[in-house]
């Protein structure tokens, strides 16, 4: 059997073609797996997160009143939460050891985008980051936003 060489160029390109099929069904299936891996649902944020949430109340009783609050957000994997919050608004702080109470249900995409909505307490659009370690939100209608860690 003779090979020319037209067959030869002709393996080398088909050998090619295969090598760089076979790399691009790699990286596809690698960016499918991280893809997957980073995807995000309900069950992202589960546990308690510890939140600082600063900013200025909008409302004309209080115009431009400055807003410190700690709360502790307890996410039950499943789209309910419990919030434990003391706020200080103009440098008023609640009797001791008084601290508020909401609940809530949430919302995540698959993106890590998320939404709140809240009992009685304004509702809050979030990122979640760090694998669901940690959140930053910005309360709706107003100059207040915040970042949640997930208490170890």
């Amino acid at each position: 059997m003779k090979y020319s060489k037209t067959s030869s160029v002709r393996t080398f390109a088909f050998g090619i073609v295969l090598a760089t099929s076979s790399l691009a069904s790699a990286q596809s299936y690698d960016s499918l797996h991280r893809l997957h891996e980073s995807a995000c649902s309900e069950r992202t944020l589960w546990g308690d997160y510890g939140a600082k949430i600063e900013g200025t109340i909008l409302d004309p009783h209080c115009p431009n009143c400055p807003l410190r609050t700690l709360v502790l957000f307890r996410f039950d994997g499943h789209g309910g939460l419990i919030g434990f919050d003391r706020a200080v608004v103009a440098g008023n702080a609640p009797p001791d050891d008084q601290w508020g109470q909401t609940t809530g249900t949430y919302i995540i995409d698959p993106d890590c985008k998320g939404s709140v909505t809240l009992v009685d307490r304004p509702n809050f659009h979030f990122i979640v980051v760090n694998r669901g370690r940690q959140f930053y939100f910005v309360v709706d209608g107003s100059a207040i936003s915040g970042e949640a860690r997930k208490v170890d």
